[in-house]
């Protein structure tokens, strides 16, 4: 695939607007009622990095970094700063945040994902771009130690543990972690003097399967 696994400039993210969006099918029958499917298991995060943008300097950052990716060509890794971590923002990720599966006594390898959850409703959404150094893992609430008990592949959100975790043992693991994302545009269009006069580029930004 693709894939630079570069972060874009956290100091022009921040500021960004965008979040989830789901595809829903909604049919009416002839009776008024509707009937509501989704072609989506997970849902794609669109934003737009030009609010992130202050000054000159900023926009020529920006360009860079475009033109390193080649444009659409090549995704890259995108701090989401509304949710970005396994834990609320203001906490510290700790090994026993996000349940990630249970021990059969065979299985060695699992992934990283954060639940959402709301009154009874949840969804579990896979993590592949974990921050590297900031994974916790534990195996029935015990933190276990990287390297010698487990291994994390950053690049796929997978971890390897050293031998299979007991049958019926919970995994569980804190993280931060980037969402993997592409530009959507092959141009970027501004020009000084609109920069200038509080007009910014509009530059989206779309999340890529992994």
């Amino acid at each position: 695939m693709n894939f630079h696994e570069v972060r874009f400039p956290v100091s022009l993210s921040f500021g960004s607007v965008g979040g989830p969006e789901r595809r829903t099918e909604i049919v009416t029958l002839s009776n008024g009622a509707e009937e509501r499917t989704t072609p989506w298991a997970h849902s794609r995060r669109r934003y737009d990095a030009g609010f992130g943008m202050r000054s000159l300097d900023d926009l020529e950052e920006l360009i860079g970094f475009f033109e390193a990716r080649n444009g659409q060509l090549f995704g890259f890794r995108w701090k989401d700063w509304t949710d970005y971590k396994s834990c609320l923002s203001s906490g510290t990720p700790q090994g026993t945040d996000q349940r990630i599966g249970t021990g059969d006594g065979s299985t060695t390898e699992f992934r990283l994902s954060k639940t959402y959850r709301s009154g009874e409703a949840s969804y579990s959404r896979p993590i592949t771009k974990p921050v590297e150094g900031s994974v916790r893992v534990a195996i029935g609430g015990d933190e276990k130690q990287l390297g010698a008990d487990y291994s994390i592949d950053h690049r796929s959100g997978m971890v390897r543990f050293s031998s299979p975790p007991q049958i019926g043992a919970p995994l569980s693991a804190g993280f931060e972690f980037d969402v993997p994302v592409r530009f959507d545009t092959d141009r970027i269009e501004a020009s000084v003097a609109s920069f200038s006069a509080g007009e910014i580029p509009s530059v989206p930004v779309i999340e890529v399967r992994i």
